[in-house]
């Protein structure tokens, strides 16, 4: 069972050395089903609204890494809270140092995919954000924060270097054969 309740408060919040707030993200994703069932290997993302709404823009879940958990953990939590999904972080795309508007100091914000396996009809912050599946063009298009769209281009390249793969390791199976 998720928990219901978005964390709130700064008490846990992690700082580098340098007094920066870290904060964590995740690329929510998951293959866009065929028309015949299956599921095919165009991938989706899904951006959030911020609390504010939508004009001021879409992102990706993220928010405060706490000193109580692990990096994956907070991904995980981010996307619970956010989004109302559950799933599998992977190995993170990087680390990024940028400039928050709203506060104007800056932050050091790490980012990791996390393949979906589940979407809750409920979820802590659902009555404050509405969340999007979409393709990766309209999420680059949309997505307010240009750190977030370095990351969402290395998961980009990332899953197609590993389907070249896989298809690669299957040709060579087959002349095997």
């Amino acid at each position: 069972m998720a928990c219901m309740v978005a964390r709130s408060g700064r008490e846990l919040q992690r700082y580098d050395n340098m007094g920066r707030r870290q904060v964590v993200g995740c690329i929510p994703y998951r293959f866009k089903n065929c028309g015949d069932g299956s599921i095919g290997d165009e991938l989706e993302v899904l951006v959030i609204t911020s609390q504010k709404g939508q004009t001021q823009g879409m992102m990706f879940p993220k928010g405060g890494w706490e000193l109580d958990e692990s990096v994956e953990e907070a991904a995980s939590r981010e996307s619970l809270e956010e989004a109302g999904v559950l799933g599998n972080v992977e190995d993170g795309l990087g680390k990024w140092n940028f400039l928050s508007k709203r506060h104007g100091t800056f932050y050091e914000g790490f980012m990791f995919p996390l393949f979906v396996t589940k979407q809750l009809d409920l979820w802590p912050e659902k009555s404050v954000r509405q969340r999007i599946w979409m393709t990766v063009d309209k999420a680059r298009e949309v997505c307010r924060h240009w750190w977030m769209k370095e990351a969402l281009d290395i998961l980009v390249e990332r899953r197609t270097s590993l389907q070249q793969l896989q298809k690669e390791e299957y040709a060579l199976s087959c002349s095997l054969s």
